[in-house]
């Protein structure tokens, strides 16, 4: 099993007890419990002890706050570590400044797509699930079918309408990436999204409804390039938190190398050798960087 970026969360997510709501309160008022908090997209990045950074996942009793005062803001719990510490995931968006919860010496908020491949792969691996929890809570504050506001259940990590009694569950958006290849040659392309970027990576895109993943990568490719598949083989999944998307890895083998690019989507594309993908530097072009699922498949393609 291949192993990304943002996979191997370490907590026991517990699942069979969320409906234990005295349980959930227990976990809620221990001091020991751990709050991950986000402020406006920005996560709380601290030193170790050795200076290497860390995410900031402070004790109850090291905030010193009563259980009131983070139960009153948007929180869910995201499980326990190992010796049975709950983690929770807090949401301080309300606050004008996060420093009315969480001082400055617990770290500081940065954002974290930067500095991600500067911190342990299971600690970004629990921003990955807070992250998609909280955006998903955030962005579901009323039901979508009566418009009564919503209520959190199992610990947040569902949401109720009191209403119609209709239960809403986190949202996960499925996207295929697949590199292309044909005949020891790469199909790496530059996007729209990125003008001032000369950055090349695999080809990508939502899965419609009714669609499975192998239908998706067949569309997707033919829309943006014009090429036609032979053959489509499963990689590997990432979750991919920018907000809440799953990265489903594909490695493609196309009939022929004719592109007609769809510019909309694409600035540009290149068939690319094995030699040119290990030394861009050379086309003055960037590939993805390491924690991204397109750079797995890239390595794998080389491989």
């Amino acid at each position: 099993m291949h192993a990304n970026f943002y996979t191997g969360n370490p907590l026991d997510r517990l699942a069979l007890r969320r409906d234990d709501e005295a349980f959930m309160l227990e976990l809620l008022h221990d001091p020991a419990s751990r709050f991950l908090p986000v402020w406006r997209d920005r996560h709380l990045i601290a030193q170790g002890e050795t200076q290497e950074l860390r995410v900031g996942m402070p004790t109850r009793q090291a905030l010193g706050h009563p259980v009131e005062a983070l139960a009153a803001l948007p929180w869910v719990l995201l499980g326990l570590q190992a010796g049975d510490r709950a983690v929770f995931a807090v949401d301080l968006g309300a606050l004008e400044e996060p420093a009315a919860l969480v001082p400055p010496e617990f770290g500081r908020f940065e954002p974290l797509r930067p500095l991600a491949p500067s911190l342990p792969a299971d600690e970004a691996a629990i921003l990955a699930q807070a992250r998609g929890l909280l955006h998903w809570r955030r962005n579901h504050l009323f039901c979508g079918h009566c418009g009564q506001a919503t209520v959190p259940q199992q610990g947040g990590t569902r949401l109720g309408c009191p209403e119609c009694g209709l239960q809403h569950f986190p949202r996960t958006d499925p996207v295929v990436i697949m590199l292309v290849h044909h005949e020891g040659r790469a199909l790496l392309a530059r996007g729209t999204r990125f003008p001032g970027r000369r950055l090349f990576s695999a080809l990508a895109g939502f899965i419609e409804p009714g669609e499975s993943a192998e239908e998706a990568v067949a569309r997707e490719v033919f829309e943006e390039t014009g090429i036609r598949l032979r053959r489509i083989a499963y990689h590997s999944s990432q979750p991919w938190p920018y907000p809440n998307s799953l990265m489903l890895g594909f490695l493609a083998e196309a009939e022929g190398r004719a592109l007609t690019l769809d510019d909309n989507e694409i600035v540009e594309a290149h068939w690319l050798t094995p030699d040119e993908v290990r030394h861009p530097e050379r086309l003055d072009i960037e590939l993805p960087g390491a924690t991204a699922i397109a750079h797995s498949l890239i390595s794998a393609w080389l491989g």
